[in-house]
């Protein structure tokens, strides 16, 4: 696992990339390069494979029955899908945060220690230091810091979700995957997250799948376009919603179809 790890880069490289689900075929030829410490988002409409391409990054869809994956997926210089590639590794430097909050229902403290016990700390001031670190980096350690004995379900929705970011933090990924972590909250609170993405690209690569353009617009240097499990077009944010080259995507920008 040591090996995998060193090699575990932040920057993603897919090239000819084809998923199937049995006979569908969800993802069809995509390559792209995700450079890193930056926000990468990928907005699309539902079903066009946005968050099917977004799981491939830590194997999500292994689990998945009948799914076949075909292509090239590098982070940095390692190749994600071979055989010698540990998955657990992987996972932990490529995190995950879903739609819908989803804390252990467990205390606030044993929520982000969960990980970091997973992967062999027990001395509790080292895991003491790893729980404050990880709230002040999504910055809820003001918030929280006399709660961390309290169930993690009795938190909002909001502050659940920074709770999942702090958790994915807490084994410090190089990599965050978010898949519409904000679609079901508030405006506050998805201001709070997106404040915390910007701060966080300082260190981490993101990749997120959002449905809210304007968030697309607001946080990331990249964005990427899909349609029908096709990537139509990907670069820089400014230019995506200024001046597409892609009729499709002007269409959808433009709120003409989708």
């Amino acid at each position: 696992m040591k090996i995998a790890e060193q090699l575990f880069g932040q920057n993603i490289s897919v090239k000819n990339a084809n998923l199937h689900y049995g006979e569908f075929q969800a993802l069809k030829n995509i390559s792209i390069e995700i450079p890193e410490k930056e926000i990468t988002a990928f907005i699309g409409p539902s079903g066009c494979g946005k968050s099917t391409f977004l799981k491939c990054f830590n194997r999500m869809n292994d689990l998945v029955a009948g799914c076949k994956i075909e292509g090239e997926f590098r982070i940095g210089e390692t190749d994600i899908y071979a055989k010698e590639t540990d998955v657990n590794a992987l996972r932990k430097n490529v995190g995950m945060v879903f739609q819908k909050p989803n804390p252990f229902p467990m205390s606030v403290y044993d929520n982000i220690a969960y990980g970091p016990r997973t992967f062999g700390v027990r001395k509790r001031a080292e895991l003491d230091g790893i729980v404050e670190s990880s709230l002040r980096a999504a910055a809820m350690w003001e918030e929280l810091k006399d709660r961390l004995d309290k169930s993690a379900l009795g938190l909002s929705g909001g502050q659940q979700q920074r709770l999942c970011i702090a958790r994915a933090l807490s084994v410090k990924p190089k990599i965050i995957l978010m898949d519409e972590p904000t679609s079901a909250l508030d405006p506050i609170s998805t201001g709070k997250i997106e404040e915390l993405c910007d701060e966080l690209k300082k260190t981490t690569t993101i990749v997120i799948v959002t449905h809210n353009m304007q968030q697309a617009a607001r946080i990331s240097d990249r964005t990427g376009f899909f349609l029908l499990g096709k990537l139509v077009e990907y670069g820089d944010t400014d230019k995506i919603f200024t001046s597409p080259k892609d009729e499709r995507t002007e269409r959808y920008i433009t709120g003409r179809f989708g």
